[in-house]
């Protein structure tokens, strides 16, 4: 043996050495393998027969001279085992543990270098020769050598435990404690800590105390005090250790129990460790083997000079310890690590206890529990059989304890408690509560996996039976592929239509190009479904089209009261339709204040032309794909909103309703209004192209009808391309027969109130429209008539009321207090305060013009001060203009009337529009600014109840303005006798209804001297030069 290690190129790396072992895992060394075999070493794989080695007589030789190439033993191998024939190791035998696979483990050697370091030494000098260098010795069952390193510092396992050892490391952790005769993995993060680990691993000191600490979110390996770990824990062996990057990872095996006493705030020495732990184990040995000293002892003694097999400590180590001092005093008396690394830890022995009934009974119900935990969950299973059945648990309750502690899932705080416990009844109490819960965990648990195996198992037995059934029907001819059938059912599809000859060409391209892709394909999913939407579409499809003018003009008549413009033009729309014998299509917009009709009115359109009704809202729209669809080639496309609405109706002449044409936005995704140009272009929308179908589609049979509020917030290309229709607001005579006629009948069948129930006086709706509901359309209406409803139904349910009388009287008990409490803001107007006409979104109101001086005036001719305009109300930058236009004008008109008049050339004036809340804006009230200053600067009341409105120029030319119906129905609210309106707005009210201008007195003015002369008849002015 000696010949071939030296023979062996890699025998200076050689640090493994693997061979059999029995039941109690200690090396051994068998005599069979020393005699006439073939050896190999791992490393250089060259095999000898080796028969010449030394006699078996000196196994112990024979395994030194294998690694004294290297380092010497701190060990020898002495006992002879007279069972076996086996020598065995008395001090490091116990080698690994089961977790780690025995070619893995390593062996552990002392600092100390061979003194007999020539070649062929077995570390005594006593070797004289070699073998044949090239003799290669093959593997044999007996010695084995291993090569690969993963670790060169490898764990530490000594055979004897000291039995006492208490400046230990400290590792911190979160959860799952181990416990005697367990292996735990703990990896270790700290610098420090692993940094000392090691040096106690190198020093074969290879212990540590593990303890769980009380803050679960702490999550560092090291504790800043002793607070934040629980008192007791465990003392453990590092069994194997492996270093990974920047943490170290390590198998523990649990010993015993064991309580922190203090912390260690200075730093141990290494030297007086070694010695420490050296002395103590050499006690044990000596106490084993007793006076008498082998020969290996005797040879450690001539290499160590006298030590008595004792490894050599450093002087400065030694001179502190004195011949009278023990192991374990010299132990305690060495120094310390710092406070964060080490403790200092006494034992934590169990109390006696007495095997007794009880405690039997105890023992068996663990042990029971356990078994029962095995047969539910496999994970327990194989970890626990061999602890179970491989030893008589039963009498020991103490292992029964940690082994039921360590196989449940509880809270560290209930795990720990078990290892506090030391009264063993008790212990063996709080395990048995822990294994239940986990029994009860494990049923749910194998409960959760039945259901979902049989769930899985019936979709798989589903699956293939729905195959074997799809496979006996095709050869049966009942049903045909999958995508013979697909083919079928779009052409199918295409049966009595007229479809046109390039979308014909695409979809019989479409479908051999389905025949030839994968079902399980992307593309044929998209393929499929554009052949979906081009087989759905109503291709030469139209309803039929009413052109009975009576029938329309009855549906009208029926749905909506008023609103002539727009039923005129229906009409015509039918009767052109009837004098050409075709259907056809054309794009109006309704444009008005809201609550007047125009979405409904469109739904009545449709039913009077017997056209289908699609409706979408483009409002607050920023994607131009909404309209125009999107690509195929994006996951999700679909087509635009007219090809949905052509699926949806089936008809290719549909009414269409484009809601809030005037709130679209644009975004990054483009600009809706320029899509809605080719949409509604009657000379581009018999070609529409849509992005997913991209085939040209014939739209010009489409009813486009819009809505909008404002006109002035379409683009001009698109408000081009519309007829536009006035709906304007109604007048209070309207809204009550609006009310009398539509609103109350539908709240009565959606509140289900009988018309004998409750009756609601012709006079408590005028003064709901009069008080509440002032506002253009009647939506407001609706909503307080319902309300009127809803509480009448709620006092003939409670009270048992037989009918509910609705006067003026007690309409406050059903809708409140009245939101308008008078008719204008002024009864007689005073001088400086004229009445003007504003139109908004909501319908026509009044105006009113306010102006003072709000500085003493001083009409010194000598005085060189000037006057001002002050202008408040929350105004616009275009009405502010025309205020300043008014201004200057004003002071021009007034020489005419009082050429020594300085008035408004010295005052300082404030012009206010009330209500500042709302914002104001706009040209038209310039002639009543002009009028409010003058009657300022004359000190004179303008005539009473006279409204105005109209944009004045610099020349005092009256141009014409917008709104003149809503302006009217405000000045006839508000009770005003007067209008003056532009001479070019003189078109515009004549064709107002009579109800609207009866009564009313009206005056058109083409220039403002027409103004002056209305407002002040008995002041006289100088005709312009």
């Amino acid at each position: 043996m000696a010949t071939y290690i030296r023979a062996c190129q890699f025998r200076k790396q050689i640090q493994n050495f693997k061979c059999f072992h029995n039941a109690d895992r200690r090396l051994l060394v068998n005599s069979s393998a020393l005699r006439d075999h073939n050896y190999t070493c791992h490393s250089c794989l060259q095999t000898s027969n080796r028969t010449d080695l030394l006699q078996i007589k000196h196994p112990e030789r024979l395994l030194r001279q294998f690694h004294n190439r290297s380092r010497t033993l701190t060990s020898t191998f002495s006992r002879k085992d007279p069972t076996t024939n086996v020598y065995q190791n008395n001090l490091f035998a116990r080698f690994h543990n089961g977790r780690i696979p025995f070619n893995e483990t390593r062996v552990f050697y002392s600092s100390r270098a061979a003194s007999a370091d020539s070649p062929g030494s077995d570390g005594d000098g006593d070797d004289k020769g070699d073998s044949k260098p090239d003799d290669t010795p093959t593997e044999q069952e007996g010695v084995e050598v291993q090569t690969s390193v993963t670790y060169p510092m490898s764990a530490l396992t000594t055979t004897t435990i000291p039995d006492y050892f208490p400046n230990i490391p400290v590792i911190a952790i979160n959860r799952n404690p181990v416990f005697p005769r367990f292996v735990k993995l703990i990896e270790v993060n700290d610098k420090k800590l692993v940094d000392l680990i090691k040096r106690k691993v190198k020093l074969n000191l290879p212990y540590a105390g593990i303890f769980l600490k009380t803050n679960d979110s702490h999550d560092k390996d090291v504790v800043e005090s002793l607070s934040d770990l629980h008192k007791v824990g465990m003392f453990v062996q590092i069994k194997e250790m492996r270093e990974l990057q920047d943490r170290l990872q390590m198998w523990v095996e649990g010993h015993r129990r064991i309580s922190i006493v203090r912390q260690l705030p200075e730093e141990v020495e290494l030297q007086n460790d070694m010695a420490a732990l050296t002395n103590h184990l050499g006690e044990q040995i000596s106490k084993k083997k007793g006076a008498r000293k082998s020969r290996k002892e005797r040879r450690l003694e001539k290499v160590n000079g006298g030590n008595g097999g004792h490894v050599d400590v450093q002087p400065e180590a030694a001179a502190g310890m004195t011949e009278e001092s023990s192991a374990r005093e010299g132990m305690l008396n060495t120094t310390i690590m710092s406070d964060v690394l080490m403790v200092e830890t006494e034992n934590t022995p169990d109390e006696p206890f007495t095997s007794d009934m009880k405690l039997k009974a105890l023992t068996a119900e663990v042990v029971k529990t356990i078994k029962d935990i095995m047969a539910l969950n496999p994970l327990y299973r194989e970890h626990l059989y061999h602890i179970i059945q491989g030893q008589r648990v039963l009498d020991n309750p103490v292992f029964i304890c940690d082994v039921g502690a360590a196989v449940t899932t509880a809270d560290p705080e209930q795990i720990q408690q078990v290892i506090e416990e030391t009264n063993i009844p008790a212990r063996l109490e709080l395990v048995l509560s822990l294994l239940k819960k986990e029994f009860e965990l494990s049923k749910l648990q194998k409960k959760i996996g039945q259901e979902v195996e049989e769930k899985v198992k019936k979709q798989h037995r589903e699956y293939i039976l729905r195959e074997q059934l799809k496979i006996i029907k095709k050869e049966l001819g009942i049903e045909k592929d999958d995508k013979d059938a697909i083919e079928e059912k779009f052409r199918d599809r295409l049966k009595g239509l007229v479809v046109p000859e390039h979308v014909k060409t695409v979809i019989d391209e479409e479908l051999n190009k389905l025949g030839t892709l994968d079902n399980h394909s992307s593309e044929f999913s998209v393929t499929r479904n554009y052949l979906d939407w081009l087989t759905c579409l109503p291709w030469g499809k139209y309803s039929s089209e009413n052109l009975d003018l009576a029938r329309a003009t009855q549906i009208l008549e029926e749905d909506h009261y008023g609103m002539e413009d727009v039923k005129k033009r229906i009409l015509e729309f039918i009767a052109v339709s009837q004098l050409k014998g075709s259907t056809q299509g054309k794009i109006l917009c309704f444009h008005g204040p809201p609550g007047v009709g125009k979405t409904s009115i469109a739904r009545s359109i449709a039913r009077a032309l017997n056209r289908q009704y699609f409706r979408f809202s483009v409002g607050g729209m920023s994607d131009v794909a909404e309209i125009k669809g999107h690509r195929r080639t994006y996951v999700g496309a679909m087509p635009g909103k007219m090809i949905q609405c052509l699926k949806k109706t089936k008809t290719e002449n549909p009414l269409v309703l484009i809601d809030e044409v005037d709130k679209m936005s644009r975004g990054h995704q483009g600009d809706p209004a320029s899509a809605l140009l080719e949409l509604l272009d009657p000379e581009q929308n018999a070609n529409f192209l849509d992005h997913y179908l991209d085939v040209n589609m014939d739209l010009s049979k489409v009813l486009f009808i819009c809505t909008a509020n404002v006109v002035d917030m379409i683009p001009e290309p698109l408000k081009d391309r519309m007829e536009l229709i006035d709906v304007s607001g109604y007048v209070a005579e309207e809204k009550l027969a609006i009310a009398e006629k539509y609103l109350l009948p539908q709240a009565r069948e959606h509140s289900g109130v009988k018309p004998e129930q409750v009756h609601l006086a012709k006079e408590a709706l005028t003064e709901l429209i009069k008080s509440y509901c002032r506002e253009s359309g009647v939506r407001n209406l609706q909503k307080h008539v319902e309300k009127i409803l809803r509480k009448a139904a709620l006092k003939i349910v409670s009270e048992g009321v037989e009918r509910v009388e609705v006067t003026p009287s007690n309409l406050y008990d059903f809708v409140g207090i009245p939101k308008f409490t008078r008719e204008r803001m002024y009864d007689v107007n005073p001088p400086g305060v004229v009445t003007g006409l504003a139109w908004t979104a909501f319908g026509g109101s009044t105006l009113y013009i306010e102006t003072v001086v709000k500085k003493a005036l001083d009409l010194d001719t000598d005085s060189k001060e000037k006057g001002d305009l002050q202008v408040t109300g929350n105004l616009g930058d275009v009405i502010k203009e025309s205020v300043q236009l008014a201004y200057t004008y004003s002071k021009l008109f007034l020489r005419r009337v009082d050429d020594s008049s300085q008035f408004l050339e010295k005052a300082h004036i404030h012009l206010h529009l009330p209500e500042g809340a709302t914002p104001k804006d706009g040209p038209s009230a310039g002639c009543a600014i002009v009028t409010a200053l003058l009657s300022l600067a004359l000190n004179k009341s303008t005539r009473q109840n006279v409204a105005m409105t109209g944009e004045i120029s610099l020349t005092g030319k009256v141009l014409p303005i917008g709104g003149v119906k809503e302006k009217v129905i405000a000045a006839r609210r508000s009770g005003m006798e007067c209008v003056i309106l532009p001479e070019d707005n003189r078109k515009d009210f004549s064709d107002l209804p009579d109800y609207i201008v009866k009564d009313l007195e009206v005056h058109f003015a083409a220039h403002y001297s027409d103004v002056f002369s209305v407002m002040f008849p008995d002041i006289q002015f100088k005709s312009s030069s």
